[in-house]
C-alpha cells in the first residue's frame, strides 16, 4: 500500500498532504481497490460519475465520439493520474467518455458521499479540488473569449486542450474533413493548411487523411498563443 500512497501524492489533489495525514484518511473512508485485465472496459460513455477514481498502476485510454458528427478522439493517461473529477458534481455527472485498460491496470476509488466527508474533513483536501476545478473552468473561459481571434491552427489545438488532460499521451483524432471544420468554424482550404503546417514541423503524424496522432502535447499546445492552456 506504500506504493500506492506513494503515487498519490503526486496528485494535485493531495498536493501538501502527508502520507501519514493520508493514510490516516484511508483508514477512515472506504477506498476500494480494483483490478481491470488489458482492454478490459473500466468506464462506458454515459455512466453516472458515482466515484472519484485514481489509475495506481498501469494505463488506460480514454474515448469521446461525437453523437452527431464523424470524430474520435482518444487519448491514454498512465499512473497515478485521476479520472475526470470534473463530473462528480454540477448539472451533468455522467462520462462523456468510454475508458479501458491498456495494460493491467489498478483503479482505487472512493464513493462521492464518501470523498465529500474527506473533504471536510481537512481543508487541505478541500482547497486542492476546489483549484483543480477552478483552473479548468478558468482556462476554458479564457480561450472562448480568444476563439473569434484564433487561427485555424489555434482552433484545433484549443480542441485538443478541452479533450485531454495535462499528463495526455498518445493523442489520436479520427474524423471525416468536413465534420472537423464544422467543429473548428473553418473553410476547408484553411483546415488543410493548417495542418500541413502542423505536420511539416514534426508536431503531428498523419498515418492517412482522417486521422491526426499527437505525440507530445506539450509541445502541441505551443502553437496556442490565446489565452492559458491546460
Amino acid at each position: 500500500m506504500e506504493n500506492i500512497f506513494d503515487k498519490l501524492l503526486h496528485l494535485p489533489l493531495f498536493q501538501g498532504v502527508t502520507q501519514e495525514r493520508l493514510q490516516e484518511t484511508v483508514e477512515k473512508v472506504p477506498f476500494h481497490f480494483l483490478k481491470f485485465k488489458r482492454g478490459e472496459k473500466i468506464l462506458s460513455c454515459g455512466d453516472e460519475c458515482t466515484h472519484i477514481r485514481f489509475i495506481v498502476s498501469g494505463r488506460v485510454k480514454l474515448e469521446y465520439e461525437s453523437s452527431v458528427l464523424k470524430f474520435k478522439i482518444s487519448h491514454e493517461l498512465e499512473a497515478p493520474e485521476v479520472i475526470a473529477p470534473d463530473y462528480l458534481f454540477g448539472l451533468d455527472t455522467c462520462y462523456p467518455f468510454s475508458v479501458r485498460a491498456i495494460d493491467n491496470c489498478g483503479i482505487l476509488q472512493l464513493a462521492k458521499q464518501d470523498y465529500v466527508s474527506m473533504l471536510r474533513s481537512d481543508n487541505v483536501f478541500l482547497f486542492n479540488i476546489l483549484n483543480y476545478l477552478s483552473r479548468n473552468s478558468q482556462v476554458r473561459k479564457s480561450q472562448l473569449l480568444n476563439l473569434g481571434n484564433a487561427s485555424v491552427q489555434e482552433r484545433l489545438v484549443m480542441l485538443v486542450s478541452a479533450f485531454t488532460s495535462q499528463k495526455s499521451q498518445n493523442i489520436t483524432m479520427t474524423f471525416r474533413q468536413r465534420d472537423l471544420c464544422r467543429l473548428l468554424g473553418a473553410r476547408r482550404p484553411a483546415l488543410v493548411s493548417a495542418i500541413s503546417f502542423l505536420k511539416d514541423n514534426e508536431l503531428i503524424e498523419m498515418p492517412d487523411s482522417s486521422t491526426i496522432i499527437i505525440n507530445s502535447r506539450p509541445d502541441f499546445l505551443k502553437q496556442l498563443k490565446v489565452g492559458s492552456i491546460n
